[in-house]
Parts: C-alpha cells; sequence; structure tokens
C-alpha cells in the first residue's frame, strides 16, 4: 500500500496532542463490517457504508474499497461509460493505475496515490478503466471511490475535473511521529490539503505504525467516520477495536483518536485508515442509481434527461492517455 511515503517521517510538522481539559474526545457511536461485492465490469469491492443509516454519513452517500486484488494478465477491469447528476466522485488510487475520461473533457491517469475528484453537478458521463498495458500484464489493483452529496443549490453546478497528484497532498505526522497522515481535501491542525470541495469537508489517509497514537482535532461542526482499510486496532475515546473492512461511526467531539495494535499480521504491517467528515448538508435524498437528487421526480427527470442526450455525449475519438503526466489534463478546474 505505497500511495506517499516519505523517507523520514520526523522532518514533518507534527499534530500536536489535543489538550484534554479542552477538547471532547469523540466516542464510538457504532462499528461495521463492509460486505464483499462487484462492481463496473465486475472489479471487487467493499461497500463501506452499507447498513449505516444515511443521516450519520451526511453529507456523503456511498463509499467503496476497490481491491485490495492482484491481477493476472488480462484480468484487470473498469466501468463503462456512465451517467451523473448531483453529486461528486472522489477515487483515490493507492496501488495501481486508471484512466479517467468524461463527456466535458476531463481526464487523466492516476496511480499511487494520486486523487481524481470529478463534480457531476448538472450532469456529466465518464468512463474509468485500467489502461490496455495493465490489462495485458496484470498488477496490484486498490482504491476508493467516495460519493459526496452536494446540496440542493449546488447540484445543477457546471461539472467540472481536479487531478490531485500524489506529491501535493498536505504530509504531517501524529505527535509520537508513529503515524503519516495524508490530507487529501479540507483541514487538518491548520493544515490544508489541495482538494477543492464545494461541500465543506476533510478527507485523510493515515499510516500507523505498531503501537502508535494518532489524536487530532477534528472541527464540531463536520460527522467523523474512519475505516480501516488494512491491519488492526482501535478508535475512539474508548478504545474499541476495529479491523479491516470496519467502519467507525463518531459521536460529537473536537477531536478523534485511533491506535494501532502493538501486533498486526503479516499481510498489513501498519494499519491504515481512512477518516473522513463533513458538513452535514441534512436535506432530503432522492437515490437512484447514478443520480442522487432531492426527490424522486427529479431522479426520473435525470433519467429522461441521459436517454434524451442532456448530460453529454460519448467523445467520437476517445484519446485517454496511457502512460502518467505531469500536466493538467484538459477542462481540469
Amino acid at each position: 500500500m505505497p500511495a506517499i511515503t516519505v523517507d523520514d517521517i520526523t522532518v514533518l510538522p507534527r499534530i500536536a496532542t489535543p489538550d484534554v481539559t479542552s477538547v471532547r474526545q469523540r466516542a464510538v457511536r457504532g462499528i461495521t463490517t463492509a460486505p464483499r461485492g462487484f462492481e463496473g465490469d465486475g472489479f471487487p469491492v467493499r461497500r463501506a457504508f452499507n447498513g449505516v443509516d444515511l443521516m450519520e454519513l451526511d453529507p456523503f452517500i456511498h463509499l467503496d474499497q476497490m481491491g485490495e486484488v492482484e491481477y493476472a494478465p488480462g484480468e484487470p477491469k473498469g466501468t463503462p461509460w456512465h451517467p451523473h447528476r448531483g453529486f461528486e466522485t472522489v477515487t483515490y488510487l493507492m496501488d495501481g493505475t486508471f484512466e479517467h475520461s468524461d463527456s466535458n473533457g476531463g481526464g487523466g491517469v492516476i496511480s499511487n496515490g494520486d486523487t481524481q475528484w470529478m463534480t457531476a453537478g448538472a450532469g456529466i458521463l465518464h468512463i474509468e478503466k485500467p489502461p490496455e498495458a495493465l490489462v495485458v500484464s496484470g498488477g496490484l489493483f486498490h482504491g476508493f471511490q467516495l460519493w459526496v452529496n452536494l446540496p440542493k443549490a449546488q447540484k445543477w453546478s457546471p461539472p467540472r475535473y481536479q487531478d490531485i497528484r500524489a506529491g501535493e497532498v498536505g504530509l504531517l505526522a501524529s505527535a509520537d511521529g508513529g503515524a503519516l497522515v495524508r490530507v487529501i481535501a479540507g483541514e487538518v491542525a491548520g493544515h490544508a490539503g489541495p482538494g477543492s470541495t464545494y461541500t465543506p469537508m476533510s478527507l485523510v489517509h493515515a499510516t500507523l505504525s505498531p503501537e502508535a497514537t494518532l489524536s487530532m482535532p477534528w472541527r464540531a461542526d463536520y460527522n467523523a467516520l474512519v475505516y480501516v482499510m488494512a491491519g488492526s486496532g482501535t478508535v475512539g475515546s474508548e478504545q474499541i477495536p476495529v479491523t479491516m473492512g470496519q467502519l467507525a461511526v463518531l459521536g460529537p467531539g473536537n477531536a478523534l483518536t485511533v491506535a494501532a495494535s502493538l501486533t498486526q499480521e503479516s499481510r498489513s504491517p501498519t494499519l491504515d485508515v481512512l477518516i473522513l467528515g463533513g458538513h452535514p448538508i441534512r436535506e432530503p435524498v432522492a437515490w437512484a442509481g447514478p443520480f442522487v437528487m432531492n426527490t424522486r421526480e427529479e431522479v426520473m427527470q435525470a433519467l429522461t434527461d441521459y436517454e434524451a442526450g442532456k448530460l453529454g455525449s460519448i467523445p467520437a475519438v476517445h484519446g485517454a492517455p496511457t502512460t502518467l503526466t505531469e500536466s493538467t489534463p484538459p477542462g481540469a478546474a
């Protein structure tokens, strides 16, 4: 799970341990275990939000852990062209390579530690797939896709695309120096990530060495979710045990704590967690397939508009690149 790492974590800014006299540590409200399934053309996923009330997740809608899978030659899979309206898709890749193209002209290639942030807004068509070279060779694939809801006033925003390179994310260390914290979007302890969001939120990937503890401030007006992508440890003020594939929903407070177990299994020598939270939108949600709106009528209109070609069209000449590039892709925000 390379994502982005550093040779010397001691040179990074430290997240000071919150003062126990002035903070309220968030307790665990619930733990769920993600079931396995398949997405797109058949790549394996864990449905991280399965069984959790949308009110607890708000402003988030959906989270898939894609892989971790070692593909044989000819096996890598993606998704076909499909529509979206009313929300944002965030694809964070830790291992492997994925291409993105959309009907708005956005597109690029992401690999270890890169993120694609697509605002569907008023409507868009897009495709995500492994490049042809990876299909031929096979290889490791592991990542996440998060769906972030948009408030009613912004569901009709023009589509946009952000290409966030691994080297652009904010890098921090825990107070004990045992955890590497990657800030993809939002802010942690005064350090901001590069992602530009309509909905106020924070997205963090943290890697904790055995027995390390990460305690950090977290905005009181945000919800707080911790998903374990690998390893084992504890979460919350009461140190509830968690392991790979589990999601912890945290209660109110302005700080949160995650700790890694002393002993980890050989396949996962560290505890890796995705920490996310945002300002709840608190609006009705009507969700059907690739459309997330406020009413059933709006969802049906989205389907009608898609069938009428109003959400965009597949480019006649699809020139998705097959090699990594540092340049900003056309149409990026």
